[in-house]
């Protein structure tokens, strides 16, 4: 028997993946009775902060990993599909209808047994993966800072507003793609100068959510809305207020800055602030917002909130199959692992449950390679410096060089500017990536 704790996008892949092949699993997973700052219900692999999957561009990061991910058999995407929302060039799905499918497809496998409880310190005389994320709970956090003797680490993550579509005055907004790339899947709120300051001077006065632990770092890739503006007046409208590629239909141009609103349900009654994250109080959220254009009379399904997530310090904790060194039985996965994201957190979960089934089966440990984007996240987590190591999404820097031979890349910038440039490199880096994924899946599948 397989012990999975948690529930998440990391366990619920982890469990299936285990399952699929032939493995007795338990899932234990704490909630509803034992919840967190950020949860709201008690199914499988609830999203929290967003409802996207990131960008679906195949040359992307994200996009590669993707790729990946279904050449595996990933239960996250296959449901993700399943409940998709218009996003644009982007994997958004309907939260609710997500997690019940991933909880179905959960329990339903006669391999896999559910289980509610909250486990303070694992039995590890059978194999567990430790999964239980950004909120583990600090009994349990305290037991793998003593059994690995590395501490533990913080950072502050935060979340974003959803509103009711109905209550967006669509007579200000408009729906659009940014340089009407894919469907005109998002609310668009456009702000004249006069507008944004006075939107700004709103957001900077505004009354937050005192924080409990002030040595505890931000995670810089998803800032709150307003630390992001204490950083100055303009860094909104280079950051999730950007107005470029967005074409007022009413005027033809640009605005001075823009908010965009994704849909959060697929019947589209919610959307979802893109890059809205906040520590706000509720009341000053709806002050604050409400002086957006459209958003006047917004409704709110659902405030910004701020909670604390625990990671690891990888380097000294993990190898690159997710093992933890020196402790015989225990693999992490998702973000208490060092990852970023819910996308990369379902693919920590499907390489701790390969690197499971090879020690069951007593094979040799076989990390993915550097090649591919997973492999890649993986060996950084194991081989990043220890003294700087933070939180880590999918990234092509990630990736070893790819030979330019063949690629004209003046030429490429020349017509095509830089995203020409960048698309080329990333479709190199993805027939690599999916290249050596098929050789080391092909391997791994040799007679045992």
């Amino acid at each position: 028997m397989i012990h999975i704790i948690g529930a998440g996008l990391a366990g619920s892949e982890a469990a299936w993946q285990l399952a699929s092949r032939g493995h007795s699993v338990r899932i234990t997973e704490m909630r509803p009775k034992w919840t967190t700052s950020a949860h709201a219900s008690g199914q499988a692999a609830e999203m929290v902060c967003s409802n996207s999957f990131k960008s679906d561009d195949p040359n992307s990061a994200t996009g590669i990993l993707k790729a990946e991910m279904q050449q595996m058999d990933s239960l996250i995407l296959h449901c993700a599909e399943a409940t998709r929302v218009p996003a644009g060039n982007s994997l958004a799905v309907d939260r609710e209808a997500f997690s019940a499918a991933v909880t179905k497809a959960l329990k339903d496998h006669p391999n896999i047994q559910w289980h509610e409880a909250q486990i303070t310190a694992p039995d590890l005389s059978q194999p567990t993966i430790l999964a239980t994320g950004p909120l583990t709970s600090d009994p349990l956090a305290d037991w793998l800072s003593a059994v690995t003797g590395s501490g533990r680490l913080h950072f502050y993550d935060a979340i974003a507003p959803i509103v009711e579509r109905d209550s967006i005055d669509m007579d200000l907004a408009w729906m659009a793609a940014r340089y009407d790339r894919g469907g005109a899947d998002f609310i668009n709120c456009p702000l004249d100068k006069d507008q944004y300051e006075r939107f700004l001077d709103a957001l900077l006065a505004a009354e937050r959510v005192p924080l409990h632990d002030l040595d505890t770092p931000y995670f810089e890739a998803c800032l709150p809305i307003e630390v992001m503006a204490d950083r100055g007046r303009e860094t909104l409208r280079h950051g999730p207020m950007k107005p470029v590629g967005l074409d007022n239909p009413r005027t033809g141009r640009w605005p001075h800055a823009a908010v965009q609103l994704r849909q959060d349900t697929l019947a589209g009654a919610h959307f979802n602030l893109v890059g809205f994250q906040t520590r706000l109080k509720w009341g000053a959220q709806k002050e604050v917002f409400r002086l957006i254009p459209g958003l006047e009379h917004a409704e709110f399904a659902r405030f910004g909130s701020i909670h604390r997530n625990t990671y690891v310090q990888a380097p000294s904790v993990l190898d690159a199959t997710l093992a933890v060194k020196n402790v015989p039985n225990l693999w992490l996965a998702g973000q208490l692992s060092g990852v970023e994201g819910y996308l990369e957190s379902a693919a920590g979960g499907l390489a701790a449950a390969f690197s499971v089934d090879r020690a069951l089966h007593g094979l040799a440990p076989q990390p993915f390679p550097p090649e591919t984007v997973l492999g890649s996240l993986l060996h950084y987590l194991a081989h990043a410096s220890s003294k700087d190591f933070g939180p880590t999404n999918a990234m092509l820097g990630l990736l070893p060089p790819i030979a330019e031979e063949g690629l004209d890349l003046r030429a490429l910038k020349r017509t095509g500017g830089t995203r020409a440039v960048k698309q080329a490199k990333g479709s190199v880096h993805r027939k690599r990536a999916l290249a050596a994924l098929a050789a080391h899946l092909l391997a791994a599948a040799q007679p045992r």
